[in-house]
């Protein structure tokens, strides 16, 4: 049986959108304690992610509204 090379998936093995958009972020806490973040997005993400918030949002407002109401 041949052997397969197996390499790990990384976001640079992906070709870069042309409006696609990145932000990075180093932080340290103390002198232990560091954290790094990478993140990219395109402008069609933004919008469906503005779209699922929304439906989320008017969902939990809907199930709100219909909650009975205590009397004091």
């Amino acid at each position: 049986m041949p052997e397969i090379e197996t390499r790990p998936v990384t976001a640079e093995a992906f070709p870069a959108h042309p409006e696609e958009m990145r932000a990075e972020f180093d932080l340290r806490v103390g002198r232990h304690v560091t954290l790094q973040g990478r993140a990219r997005i395109t402008p069609a993400g933004v919008i469906c992610t503005g779209i699922s918030l929304a439906l989320v949002g008017f969902a939990l407002g809907y199930l709100a509204r219909s909650m009975p109401r205590r009397r004091q």
